[in-house]
């Protein structure tokens, strides 16, 4: 039933004449609430790869600003590099062997060959890098911070041919060139299929890079094909893509340079206030006549007319008491010692002493939160961040660890990994072609099923741990529950499984033929030790 609205003359009147429209509530998605926080921010609708080419060049230039001007930035970056690859990521050759005809046996052997090649040329920079200079894990760790200050990995996979490897004195022909990601153009040219110095074909696919070089000390923009004509990549361009349609990545920071700006002014206002706060202000202040009351007293006593006798007489007496009152002031006060002094000031002065005031109780939890925005971003823990352990604990430390170890994880699979693995099949392509590395079944069987032949895992540093021990037990438990083995936990590690399992058995063996109980064997009794008979006789 609808009641009646009733003026106070008791006459009917319509609902809302008293009050206006009334609002009715709706209920409906994105409803704004009523001082229109929603309406007030007017973003439009745009596509992922358009807002990146407009914001590349600015966000890579202000997270290199930050990170060369921070030293907390500089240890994140230095932080994701360590979680990522550690000292590096370690080689384990995964080939198809049924595929490839082989038996296990032979498998291992031919993954021995491989790995022990692969650790002499990846560690040697003469014969991995194009320019001489850095190991494959130092490249790596280039690409990840460039990961993290342009959001994407450049380079170029080259050959030396006879002469060239002749020159310096090196074997390998196969070497990788990196490129720094603001040399990749970002022009646009879409008659061309041209979109931020990167070509495609109909199908959306890259099919060419354009590359700005300096020739002979002038800029020149040279294009390189995308593969070669048997199919192996010539340009190495990784970056993890935040739409479909991305064509190149962008910094990883972009989503946090506002409150990395922000927090920068904060520290630099607190720290500029500690400064200040070693000195203090002395503030005298008294009821005498300012300067422009003296200045007037002046210019009344100036000429020769009566008005200017009065007031140059006006303008001696308060000279006078001025002085008079000033010279009392400064004959007055109390020594305490020699060098100090307690002035009496004149009548109706003051001196007080002020000092500035630090930022007050907002400023830690503000500065905290902010961090907290960073570390998240950047995709390391807070406390690896900040070094900041003071309210952590032993189950916050593992529920840090447990969150962030899939982003590590997924940094390594689809950054690092891709990077090794494409250096990796190019230097296995030339090592098998030249006959450096017997390939069973003969370069035919090679051709024939390279892309099973080459696979290869990439295993990282071990997940960290806030408590070793209860870890080793949980290991433990898993593998005698069934639910693991050997092999996973030492990927877990950072361990190669099979490099574990051969030291072990040399060791085991070791220990036996020198007559010693083995570490490796527990439940072995002890060997009987040698009795001296003593001669009674």
């Amino acid at each position: 039933m609808r009641v009646p609205s009733v003026a106070r003359d008791g006459s009917m009147k319509p609902r809302g004449a008293a009050g206006g429209p009334v609002a009715r509530p709706v209920m409906r998605m994105l409803r704004d609430s009523p001082s229109g926080v929603l309406a007030a921010r007017l973003t439009p609708v745009s596509e992922s790869r358009d807002e990146i080419r407009r914001s590349w060049r600015r966000a890579a230039a202000l997270a290199l600003d930050f990170i060369h001007n921070s030293g907390r930035l500089k240890g994140a970056v230095d932080q994701v590099i360590a979680d990522t690859v550690g000292s590096e990521l370690i080689l384990k050759p995964a080939p198809d062997y049924a595929r490839l005809g082989w038996s296990q046996e032979r498998s291992v052997a031919w993954c021995k060959l491989v790995k022990s090649e692969w650790k002499k040329d990846s560690w040697n920079p003469r014969e991995c890098d194009h320019r001489g200079k850095f190991t494959v894990p130092q490249l790596v760790a280039i690409s990840l911070r460039w990961h993290i200050a342009f959001g994407e990995t450049t380079g170029i996979l080259t050959h030396f041919d006879a002469g060239q490897r002749a020159r310096y004195g090196i074997r390998t022909g196969s070497k990788t060139l990196l490129v720094p990601p603001p040399r990749l153009v970002q022009d646009t040219n879409e008659a061309l299929r041209l979109f931020q110095g990167v070509y495609h074909d109909e199908n959306g696919r890259a099919e060419g890079y354009l590359f700005e070089e300096r020739q002979n000390g002038f800029p020149k923009k040279v294009r390189y094909p995308a593969h070669d004509a048997s199919g192996r990549p010539v340009v190495m361009h990784i970056f993890d893509p935040l739409d479909a349609d991305d064509v190149r990545g962008i910094s990883q920071l972009t989503p946090i340079l506002k409150q990395h700006a922000q927090t920068e002014v904060a520290r630099e206002a607190t720290l500029q206030t500690l400064i200040v706060q070693t000195f203090f202000a002395a503030v005298l202040t008294s009821k005498l006549p300012a300067a422009e009351a003296i200045e007037s007293l002046q210019e009344l006593a100036k000429g020769d007319t009566d008005s200017s006798k009065v007031g140059k007489a006006i303008y001696d007496n308060v000279l006078g008491y001025l002085g008079s009152t000033l010279d009392r002031a400064a004959e007055g006060g109390v020594s305490l010692t020699g060098g100090s002094r307690i002035p009496v000031l004149g009548p109706d002065e003051d001196l007080q002493f002020r000092q500035a005031q630090a930022p007050g109780d907002n400023y830690l939890p503000l500065t905290q939160s902010l961090d907290r925005d960073m570390a998240r971003a950047i995709g390391v823990t807070y406390g690896a961040y900040t070094m900041d352990h003071s309210n952590a604990t032993y189950s916050s430390v593992r529920m840090e660890n447990a969150s962030i170890w899939p982003v590590v994880m997924r940094r390594r699979e689809h950054i690092a990994a891709p990077m090794y693995q494409m250096i990796y099949e190019q230097w296995l392509d030339e090592k098998i072609e030249t006959g450096a590395i017997p390939f069973p079944g003969g370069l035919s069987n090679y051709r024939a099923n390279r892309d099973a032949a080459s696979w290869a895992q990439w295993q990282g540093p071990e997940k960290p741990t806030a408590d070793d021990l209860k870890s080793e037990k949980a290991a433990s438990e898993r593998i005698a529950n069934g639910t693991s083995s050997i092999p996973r936990e030492a990927e877990l590690k950072g361990v190669d499984a099979d490099e574990l399992f051969d030291e072990r058995s040399a060791d085991h063996k070791r220990y036996v033929d020198a007559g010693m109980r083995s570490p490796y064997d527990r439940d072995a009794p002890a060997p009987a030790q040698p009795v001296e008979v003593q001669n009674t006789n």
